[in-house]
């Protein structure tokens, strides 16, 4: 053997180790993994090291309102001054003429869906994966939910979808901005437009959200906010209902008021519950207006953050935003392709853990068609009178939203709070890779 081929014995041994090492790397074997690349689950170092710090979400400002409502001889809320000053504050960020207060956001669709003149048999299409609430309104107005497909990594209505599902007995869409990011609203404003139909936006999530540069809110024929614990901001439990569409503005007050005007007081011209909202509430959202800017401003940054450090990623879907527009992440969502993986999602998820990353899988267990009382029609006492009326062919039991199951399956959340830092967001999305990378096919 020639001396300029030979190898020594040590050589030798040095090189074939490093081809069987560089082999396993290649296959996704863990002895190739370095402890600092190793999966924690696996007995490696943990990706995010930080803590993921809140802080108060309420204090000064809103102690200096309460003190003034106290000063006050009334806490009702018409011609309250602390309903006057929360108007004045919303209006600021979000420019609608006719604001009513309400107890809750599930409230704010009620009052919505009732002025917009949605009744029995109507058909109003809306999102499967939402909240409740989105639809409670609909029903005891003794409407037809109809549910329409999402887009893939928007989460938001697919348009084409709810163009599919429009029949002669539709009156509305509801657009749920879920998780803050906003619809498609152009699309749907357009599509309501040609077909005759009120667009109502559900804003819940998503506060403080832009559309093309627009404030949310301010496309639909109706705007409907939450005040509930979880959301930007917060009264413990509330809700603002709002329009510029003459035909339904004026009406607002009077669906959240018993159906009385009280502007005009002249008896009941109308049924209606009681869906209002006192003036210590008021006041509490006085104050939290002023922190929504920074809030919202926040969560933005930190959202996109995260999709910029995750985007490349073979197999993974980030959570799709149009660049024109401000989503507020309530929460952050992306998904696993599962043929790109080695694991199926509860794995995934337990893998992300153990690195210290607060995600979930999914987000609310099934389709809202897919839940016991949508599946047997018992919406009132075991039953559903408009269907018994013969005045709704729907079984929710045959429905069916493709893409809105598959998000289901394959999402996974990942809970953005204003008070974290951009460097714990790093060391998220720095988690994310390091799973995504063990576990691709």
């Amino acid at each position: 053997m020639s001396k300029k081929n030979s190898l020594s014995r040590r050589e030798f041994v040095a090189g074939a180790s490093s081809l069987v090492l560089a082999g396993a790397a290649a296959r996704g074997g863990e002895q190739a993994a370095s402890p600092a690349t190793a999966l924690a689950i696996q007995g490696g170092e943990k990706a995010v090291k930080a803590s993921a710090v809140s802080g108060p979400r309420w204090g000064d400002v809103e102690k200096k309102q309460l003190e003034a409502m106290l000063q006050q001889g009334s806490l009702f809320y018409w011609g309250g001054p602390q309903t006057k000053l929360l108007t004045e504050r919303f209006q600021e960020f979000c420019p609608l003429e006719h604001v009513q207060t309400c107890s809750s956001g599930t409230a704010a669709i009620h009052i919505a869906v009732a002025a917009a003149g949605i009744g029995l048999g109507d058909e109003v299409i809306t999102s499967p994966v939402t909240d409740i609430g989105t639809v409670i309104g609909v029903l005891y107005q003794q409407a037809v939910p109809v549910f329409a497909d999402l887009g893939a990594g928007t989460y938001n209505l697919d348009v084409a979808d709810v163009e599919r599902r429009i029949t002669p007995k539709t009156k509305a869409i509801i657009a749920v901005h879920l998780t803050g990011n906003p619809c498609d609203l152009n699309a749907l404003k357009a599509l309501a437009d040609r077909h005759n139909l009120v667009l109502i936006e559900d804003c819940a999530q998503a506060w403080g959200a832009r559309y093309r540069g627009k404030p949310i809110g301010t496309v639909g024929h109706l705007a409907c906010f939450s005040l509930q614990n979880s959301k930007h901001i917060t009264c413990g439990d509330g809700g603002v209902v709002a329009s510029s569409d003459e035909r339904f503005g004026p009406l607002l007050q009077k669906y959240g008021d018993k159906g009385g005007n009280r502007s005009k007081w002249g008896g009941f011209d109308a049924f209606a519950t009681n869906y209002r909202m006192s003036e210590p509430q008021a006041a509490v959202v006085a104050a939290q207006l002023t922190r929504l800017e920074e809030i919202a401003a926040k969560r933005a940054r930190l959202g996109n953050l995260l999709t910029e450090k995750i985007a490349d990623l073979p197999g993974i879907i980030p959570h799709q935003v149009h660049p024109e527009d401000r989503a507020v992440y309530w929460f952050y969502m992306f998904r696993m392709q599962p043929e790109g993986f080695r694991c199926g999602r509860s794995e995934f998820v337990r893998a992300l853990t153990a690195e210290g990353a607060p995600v979930r899988g999914g987000y609310i267990g099934v389709p809202l068609y897919g839940e016991p009382v949508f599946q047997k029609h018992a919406f009132f006492a075991g039953r559903w009178p408009v269907k018994e009326m013969g005045l709704t062919t729907m079984d929710f039991s045959k429905h069916k939203c493709p893409e809105a199951e598959a998000i289901l399956v394959t999402g996974m959340r990942v809970p953005v709070n204003e008070f974290w830092t951009e460097e714990y967001v790093l060391q998220v999305a720095a988690a994310i890779r390091k799973v995504a990378r063990h576990y691709a096919v």
